[in-house]
């Protein structure tokens, strides 16, 4: 790369200062007209810029991004997705870009109907927050023709970059918080393949209780929502075993909460009988009355490694390719308490 032509250059050529070439070149008084000439002629032919025209060459170039949510991920209490878009669009604004968010109804979805900032070539490349049917995905990558990304899940049929929370090893944590509190007896409450952050924080449970020495039992393994729609159903599913765990491991705040709501129906005190820990650290607030121990999902991180990637992507240069995972951290509140008899 050649070396920026600096004033000094131009002053050491022609025997002056460089205040005197600084005050030629911005038309400054002080300067003869014959010198002034000279150094305009040969700041072009040494190639000089001036830094104002150097900054606006290696400006960051502004893309508009699109950001796509299901509609069923933005019901009246999981605004989690919400969240995280407005994480997104903070970054996209520092990296002088803009976003335009657009929701995706299931009518789109079976349809396979082209999202209106695509169709009208408002977007330079697409975020999707939250997993879309596999058929809907497929369309996206195949009839898009811009650059794509997904955020908090990943396709098993594509290769599309994602960005995802550490849900196998944060679950892992999350169980192994419960033995080192005297618990041997875990359940576990999320629906399995409904979504892959529900089945891998399950796998990162059974981890925990296979190095414990834990036998995994059918019977918790609570489903918490229709595997088809992805929307908790507290009055089919969520059902309580026969034989009670002392703990439960629940695949997000929100399942947990409503979980909590189920204890209390039978009678159960959180945590004094039960212990019941999370995944996200968010929750839409007065839905619990218990503080839930959890694993905070890092969203600032998240948001920041896809707006990255994805103006990788977008400007043509090369990136770091494929699934980036993002480590969260747990936080501990309420609502596990220790077994005494830990023996």
């Amino acid at each position: 790369m050649a070396k920026a032509v600096k004033l000094a250059d131009i002053a050491g050529q022609l025997g002056v200062s460089t205040v005197t070439v600084s005050k030629a070149l911005s038309g400054q008084k002080g300067v003869s007209e014959e010198l002034r000439e000279k150094i305009k002629t040969l700041a072009d032919e040494m190639g000089y810029k001036q830094p104002s025209a150097r900054r606006r060459e290696h400006a960051v170039k502004s893309y508009n991004i699109g950001v796509l949510i299901a509609e069923h991920w933005l019901d009246k209490y999981d605004s989690f997705y919400l969240q995280m878009y407005q994480q997104v669009a903070t970054r996209a604004v520092a990296k002088e870009c803009f976003t335009l968010m657009e929701v995706v109804s299931a009518q789109m979805e079976t349809a396979c109907e082209m999202p209106k900032l695509v169709q009208e070539q408002k977007a330079d490349g697409l975020i999707i927050i939250g997993r879309l049917t596999g058929e809907y995905l497929k369309f996206l990558n195949e009839k898009a023709k811009i650059p794509l990304l997904y955020m908090d899940f990943c396709d098993e049929k594509t290769d599309t970059d994602a960005v995802i929370s550490d849900s196998y090893y944060g679950a892992y944590r999350m169980t192994n918080y419960l033995f080192d509190m005297g618990h041997r007896e875990i359940a576990y409450v999320g629906t399995l393949l409904a979504t892959g952050s529900i089945t891998d924080r399950y796998l990162g449970y059974t981890k925990s209780l296979m190095e414990h020495g834990v036998a995994v039992r059918g019977d918790w393994t609570i489903a918490d929502r229709d595997i088809h729609t992805g929307k908790i159903d507290m009055d089919r599913l969520l059902q309580l075993p026969k034989e009670m765990p002392t703990a439960f491991v629940c695949n997000c705040d929100l399942t947990a909460s409503f979980l909590i709501r189920r204890l209390h129906e039978h009678g159960y005190r959180v945590p004094e009988d039960i212990s019941v820990v999370g995944y996200d650290n968010y929750l839409f607030p007065g839905l619990c009355d218990v503080a839930i121990t959890t694993y905070e999902v890092d969203m600032k991180e998240m948001a920041r490694q896809t707006v990255h990637t994805l103006i990788k992507k977008m400007a043509g240069e090369p990136y770091r390719q494929g699934i980036c995972i993002v480590e969260g951290h747990m936080v501990t509140k309420d609502s596990v308490k220790a077994r005494k008899n830990m023996g």
